[in-house]
């Protein structure tokens, strides 16, 4: 079916789910090649070593940090310089630059991060976020007749295959006793859902904060579950290249802290880490947006050591992801996981 103006929806396929992680990564590769150091150059550097990361863009800390200097003042003392490659974005593809060696760190969803790991992965993670309770879940649009998971029977759902939306779907459909069959999932890339979202063309939209608060500031949409309501365990990660932490392992320990920190200091004041470099534009937030997002970072949580009681969760995850076939096996995620309070020491697990 094709869509005058707006991307193509296409089913689902039944096909593996490493396929679309590995043509988005085309793109991802390709800005990152463009401008990023060699794999020596990385872990070498010049004047020390450098760690290469996705530019924030304009808000959070690592935004706040590249704009002020103080992520560069905390790296300096450990001998480390960043270097801002690509762009932020979906941790799927991603992953793919960690294992190219094209790029040291990378944040996303635990959801994006077990489909990444059914690869052969070259990184681990390092960090974790509390999933989000109220930013992330089912949006309809107000008016749809849309009150409740149920209603979804027979309907289109807009999700980013093998992520964070489809695993809010089949968490909302779980809870509610929703056969998943008994829903269409249509596979899009987040950043190209909201046009298909707004004229119709998908009844609902499995989503997270990066997209849900220009719907909800908007007024014309609104959750019918949060992340709360469907019991999700949806945490962010925050990834590193396996080479460069068992290398750098200082670097990793000294970014860490500078993300806990800023992280508290966010939570606290949200407003100081919003519309950092630009407050116009599309990548800016304003009025009933930028309240929103204040709103949700308030009730969000902090970037924290993994702990086993997170592993846990993180195990329960993979074990539903095998259970609805997203993953062909269940992912042994709790073997990529790095103890960042005992790296600095070569002792992390």
């Amino acid at each position: 079916m094709r869509i005058p103006d707006i991307p193509r929806i296409r089913r689902v396929p039944r096909t593996p789910r490493c396929v679309s992680m590995a043509l988005a990564a085309v793109a991802v590769l390709a800005v990152v090649t463009g401008c990023g150091a060699s794999g020596a150059d990385a872990d070498s550097g010049r004047s020390g070593i450098t760690i290469r990361i996705p530019d924030p863009g304009n808000s959070g800390v690592l935004a706040r940090g590249k704009k002020d200097g103080s992520l560069a003042k905390a790296l300096a003392k450990v001998n480390a310089t960043v270097v801002w490659t690509g762009s932020a974005g979906p941790l799927a593809p991603a992953a793919q630059a960690l294992n190219a060696d094209q790029l040291d760190i990378a944040t996303g969803s635990i959801t994006s991060g077990l489909t990444s790991l059914a690869q052969t992965p070259g990184f681990a993670f390092f960090t974790a976020t509390a999933p989000d309770p109220v930013g992330e879940g089912i949006l309809v649009r107000n008016g749809s007749g849309i009150n409740s998971v149920q209603d979804l029977v027979g309907k289109k759902v807009a999700v980013n295959q093998g992520g964070t939306g489809e695993y809010l779907l089949l968490k909302a459909l779980a809870k509610a006793g929703v056969p998943a069959d008994k829903v269409e999932r249509v596979s899009l890339r987040p950043d190209q859902t909201a046009a298909v979202f707004n004229t119709g063309k998908v009844d609902a939209w499995a989503v997270w904060s990066t997209y849900s608060v220009a719907e909800l500031g908007r007024g014309s949409a609104h959750f019918i579950a949060d992340g709360r309501a469907v019991d999700s365990d949806n945490y962010s990660l925050t990834a590193v290249r396996s080479a460069f932490a068992d290398r750098h392992p200082e670097v990793v320990t000294a970014l860490y802290r500078y993300l806990h920190d800023g992280s508290v200091q966010e939570k606290r004041d949200p407003a100081g880490f919003l519309n950092v470099t630009t407050d116009a534009g599309p990548q800016a937030l304003t009025g009933a947006a930028k309240r929103t997002q204040i709103a949700f970072t308030r009730q969000g949580g902090t970037v924290e050591p993994i702990t086993d009681a997170d592993v846990k969760r993180f195990k329960d995850v993979a074990r539903f992801y095998a259970e609805q076939k997203v993953t062909r096996a269940e992912v042994d995620i709790a073997a990529h996981v790095i103890d960042v309070r005992k790296l600095a020491a070569g002792k992390a697990s």
